[in-house]
């Protein structure tokens, strides 16, 4: 058994600034539409959930809804495995124009769906399957835009410009939230329950053909294109990846636990929270938008720390910061009847969430070498979303519903980052070298 922390290293294809910057811009702002079509879903929650669950007890509504949140992410590692192997053996470009179509058309079905009022029982079941469409078609995005933009950046800069992946992905919600936001501003709760939970939803076609122009225009990465020239494409990249890099696979997994179990209650869970402590609903999509966006600010930041000094030590301050924040997060939010205040200890635990998210993302593609990158950083990334991302909020509220204590998603936030913190423990550290060969 090998593993890519011992393999080789060559000297990478040369790649210009010029090109870094394409590639990191086109892929940024691909993953954010992308993560704006997946996430739009969440900040519906609380108005969709009657609308295809409906009950007399608001908490099941919810709680349905924030499942079929979850379910989509049962679907990623298998667009993992399809959207890892077109990657490996066809090219990066070619899959990420895929994957952005593909959930663009997804997220425009939703806006399209009958309600449970309308056609009864269909209403949820279509609603399920589109959203395992989804899931299917996410599972391909962040992994292989990691990949392009780690492969199409300088030595010494991958941190810098690796870090418009988790800002696109991160923005995505805040463009969710603030689009949400402004249709509940405009509408009356009537109308928002009638028809303006639907426009969201169909803002992703234009957001899609923006996106799939910006991919259409590049190239593939010049690591592929030597790998192709030198006929070093694998068949089965995902038999290879497991057999003979299985170590990397489980790194990839446990720092995604942590970094999305404690960042998807920020994106996901704390709009939730906030509007069960007696906060105003639209009151809540604006303070989320304005502090993700805020806290993205700070991102390119975490980048230059973590090309300067390594990814160890940035990862794992991030993750013990999270233990000791936790608690007091929470605590604070629910005491205070201030938006301000609930404001900034958002912008502060998301500013941590960049420095839990920008170093990861090299990080993993510094795992695997270039014929088994993009399936390897898939299968980790999506394996680890499923135990500790799209299940966050349900979780998060299953806690609160089964405990009766509002504190309670603090210890899975703590939990979770222990988990981080093992994890990077038995790494070393692989930011100042090249991409094994």
């Amino acid at each position: 058994m090998t593993d890519t922390t011992s393999s080789s290293t060559s000297t990478p294809p040369a790649v210009s600034e010029s090109t870094a910057r394409r590639a990191a811009v086109a892929g940024g702002v691909g993953t954010l539409i992308e993560y704006y079509d997946f996430s739009v879903y969440a900040f519906l929650a609380l108005t969709i959930g009657p609308l295809f669950f409906p009950s007399d007890k608001p908490a099941v509504s919810l709680l349905l809804t924030l499942a079929v949140f979850g379910s989509a992410y049962v679907m990623r590692p298998l667009g993992g495995w399809f959207f890892g192997r077109l990657g490996d053996r066809r090219g990066r470009r070619h899959a990420l124009v895929i994957t952005v179509v593909a959930m663009g058309m997804c997220c425009a079905l939703l806006g399209l769906l009958p309600t449970y009022a309308q056609v009864g029982v269909l209403a949820p079941i279509l609603l399920v399957l589109i959203r395992l469409a989804q899931g299917f078609s996410a599972g391909g995005e962040i992994g292989g835009a990691a990949t392009y933009i780690a492969e199409s950046s300088p030595a010494g800069r991958r941190g810098i410009y690796g870090s418009l992946t988790p800002i696109g992905s991160t923005l995505g919600f805040a463009v969710a939230a603030t689009i949400v936001g402004i249709v509940s501003q405009v509408t009356t709760d009537e109308q928002m329950a009638a028809w303006g939970w639907r426009i969201p939803f169909l803002i992703s076609i234009p957001l899609a053909a923006l996106c799939l122009w910006a991919r259409v225009k590049l190239e593939d990465t010049p690591e592929f294109e030597e790998m192709a020239d030198k006929a070093e494409v694998v068949r089965s990249p995902l038999m290879q990846v497991v057999r003979e890099h299985p170590m990397s696979v489980l790194r990839v997994i446990g720092i995604a636990i942590a970094m999305n179990g404690t960042g998807y209650i920020g994106l996901t869970y704390f709009n939730i929270y906030l509007v069960d402590e007696g906060f105003a609903q639209q009151s809540v999509y604006w303070t989320s938008a304005i502090a993700i966006a805020l806290a993205c600010a700070s991102f390119p930041v975490a980048g230059m720390l973590t090309d300067r000094f390594g990814r160890r030590p940035v990862l794992l301050g991030a993750y013990a910061a999270y233990v000791i924040i936790a608690w007091p997060a929470f605590a604070i939010m629910g005491a205070t009847g201030s938006l301000l205040v609930v404001a900034l200890v958002y912008i502060v635990y998301m500013m941590f969430n960049g420095l839990a998210q920008v170093p990861a993302f090299p990080q993993f593609t510094e795992l695997f070498p270039r014929q088994v990158r993009y399936t390897g950083v898939a299968l980790g990334f999506n394996i680890g979303t499923i135990v500790a991302g799209g299940s966050a909020p349900y979780i998060a509220a299953q806690l609160v519903e089964s405990t009766g204590n509002s504190m309670a998603p603090a210890y899975w936030v703590m939990a979770v980052a222990l988990i981080g913190i093992v994890t990077v423990s038995t790494m070393r550290e692989t930011g100042k070298a090249a991409l094994p060969k």
